[in-house]
C-alpha cells in the first residue's frame, strides 16, 4: 500500500515530557481548558533579565529512565528525548532490541542541545578553576545530536541517526524527514521529534535582546496571546515530544494502533532575513503546499492548521498572510488556532509538540483553542477559534513551525478510518 510519493508512514506512539504533562490524557485535557503552565522562572535568577517567566518542566526525575550513571552524564535535553522515546515507544507496543538494529533509525532535533553545560562550563573557566575542572562528558552533552545517539543506545535502534536544527522549525522539519526515510523503504520504524532544555541565562538574554519574548511578568499564564493587539513576544518552554513514524504494511502487520498518517511534508525558506519573517508569507506558503501536494490532496481537504504563531507582532500577520496566500478562498473556511498560547515556545520540540497535538485532535473530533485572544489584530483576521476548544469533524490538519533564519516546515496529518478493515485512509472528504 503506497501513497502518491512512496509507502504510507503511521503513527502508532506518542510519548511526552513538558510542561503539560507527561501523557497524552494529561495534556490534552490541560491543552483544551487553557490550563497555562507559565510562570516565574525558577532555573536561575532572572532578575536581570526582561523576561522573567517560562514554562518550565516540574519534578522530572532522569533516573525514572535511565540509570544514575547515565542520567549524570546526559544533559537535561537528552534525558528528556530518553524519557520521551520510551513513553512514545510503549504507546506504539515496539521494542526495538527485538527487531533487526537496521530496520529502526532516530532523528532528533533540537536547537540549542546541552547549551545549559557549555553554560555551566564556561562559568568554571571564567572563574579561574581551569579546563581540568570542566566535566570530560561535556563534549558529548552539548552536542545537538547526543540525544539521538542516546535514545538509540537505551532502545537498540541502529538505523539512520541524526538531529536536525533549523531554528524554531527544527521539530518539524525532523518529524518530516524520518517520515521520507520511511517512505523511501530505509527504515520500518523511525524515532522522530525534537528535544530542548534552553531556560538558561544565556539563551533567555539573547531573546530578551531582540525582544522576541513576553515581558508580561505579572500575568504569566496571558502572557502568550497570538494575534491580540496586547501581544508583546513569545514564552519560553521546554521538554520533549517524540512520535513513533512506521512503514505502514508492518504496522498491520504487527496489529497495531495507528493513531493517525504523516501524509505530507513541506520544506522551504523564505531567503530574506535573519530574524524577520517574509511579511508576504511567500515561502510559508510553499511549504504549507508541498505537504498538501505530497500527500495527493488539494488545499481544500485541509481542515485545520495548528499554526506556528508564537505571539509576536510581525511572525503572527506573516503567518495569516501566509495561509491566505496557500489557500485562496478555502482560508476562511479553516479552523486555525495557535496552542503555544498554552504551552510556549518548545523551539526545537515545538514542531513535535503541535504535530502531536494535531493527532490528539483528529483522534478527539475537536480543534484546541487560542486562549489570551480578547482584541483580535485588524490585520489577523482568520478563524483561530478563540479561548474555548471546539468539537469538529476533522479529517486533515497541517501544523506548521518556522525559524529564525527564514526556515519553514509543514506536516500534513491525516485521520486514520478505523472503520476499514484493510487499514485505507479517506483521502478527501465525502460529498455533502
Amino acid at each position: 500500500m503506497s501513497s502518491p510519493n512512496g509507502r504510507r508512514v503511521a503513527i502508532t506512539g506518542l510519548g511526552f515530557v513538558t510542561p503539560l504533562g507527561a501523557d497524552a490524557d494529561t495534556v490534552w485535557s490541560n491543552l483544551v481548558r487553557g490550563n497555562s503552565p507559565v510562570g516565574p522562572i525558577t532555573h536561575f535568577d532572572p532578575s536581570r533579565n526582561a523576561t522573567k517567566i517560562a514554562a518550565e518542566i516540574k519534578d522530572f526525575v532522569p533516573e525514572d529512565y535511565m540509570d544514575g550513571k547515565a542520567a549524570r552524564n546526559a544533559s537535561r535535553y537528552t534525558q528528556f528525548a530518553v524519557a520521551a522515546s520510551l513513553k512514545a515507544l510503549a504507546d506504539a507496543g515496539l521494542d526495538p532490541a527485538q527487531m533487526d538494529p537496521s530496520d529502526v533509525g532516530v532523528v532528533i532535533s533540537s536547537v540549542y542541545g546541552g547549551i545549559i553545560d557549555a553554560e555551566r562550563a564556561q562559568v568554571v573557566i571564567r572563574e579561574g578553576a581551569g579546563y581540568e575542572r570542566v566535566s570530560p562528558h561535556a563534549a558529548a552533552m552539548v552536542a545537538p545530536n547526543m540525544a539521538a545517539a542516546v535514545v538509540a543506545m537505551n532502545v537498540r535502534a541502529g538505523g539512520i541517526n541524526y538531529a536536525v536544527s533549523s531554528a524554531c522549525a527544527s521539530g518539524a522539519n525532523g518529524i518530516g524527514e524520518a517520515a521520507e526515510i520511511v517512505r523511501r523503504g530505509d527504515a520500518k520504524v523511525m524515532i522522530a521529534g525534537g528535544s530542548e532544555a534552553s531556560i538558561t541565562p544565556l539563551v533567555i538574554s539573547m531573546y530578551d535582546r531582540i525582544r522576541a519574548t513576553s515581558n508580561r511578568n505579572d500575568d504569566p499564564a496571558r502572557a502568550s496571546r497570538p494575534w491580540d493587539t496586547g501581544r508583546d513576544g513569545f514564552v519560553h518552554a521546554e521538554g520533549s515530544v517524540i512520535m513513533i513514524l512506521e512503514d505502514w504494511e508492518h504496522a498491520l502487520q504487527r496489529g497495531a494502533h495507528i493513531r493517525a498518517e504523516m501524509a505530507g511534508y513541506g520544506a522551504s525558506i523564505d531567503m530574506r532575513h535573519f530574524t524577520s519573517p517574509d511579511p508576504a508569507g511567500a515561502g510559508a506558503a510553499r511549504s504549507m503546499l508541498m505537504a498538501v501536494r505530497k500527500a495527493g490532496l488539494e488545499p481544500e481537504d485541509v481542515d485545520y492548521v495548528n499554526a506556528h504563531a508564537t505571539s509576536t507582532r510581525q511572525g503572527d500577520v506573516a503567518e495569516t498572510n501566509a495561509i491566505k496566500r496557500a489557500f485562496n478562498g478555502h482560508a476562511g473556511k479553516l479552523a486555525v488556532s495557535s496552542t503555544k498560547s498554552v504551552h510556549g515556545h518548545l523551539i526545537g520540540a515545538a514542531g513535535a509538540m503541535e504535530a502531536a497535538v494535531c493527532v490528539l485532535a483528529l483522534e478527539r473530533g475537536t480543534i484546541p483553542p487560542t486562549i489570551n485572544l480578547q482584541d483580535l489584530d485588524p490585520e489577523c483576521d482568520l478563524d483561530y477559534v478563540p479561548n474555548h476548544p471546539r468539537p469538529a469533524d476533522i479529517r486533515v490538519a497541517i501544523s506548521n513551525s518556522f525559524g529564525l533564519g527564514g526556515h519553514n516546515a509543514t506536516l500534513l496529518i491525516r485521520r486514520f478510518d478505523n472503520g476499514s478493515a484493510n487499514g485505507k485512509m479517506t483521502a478527501t472528504r465525502s460529498p455533502a
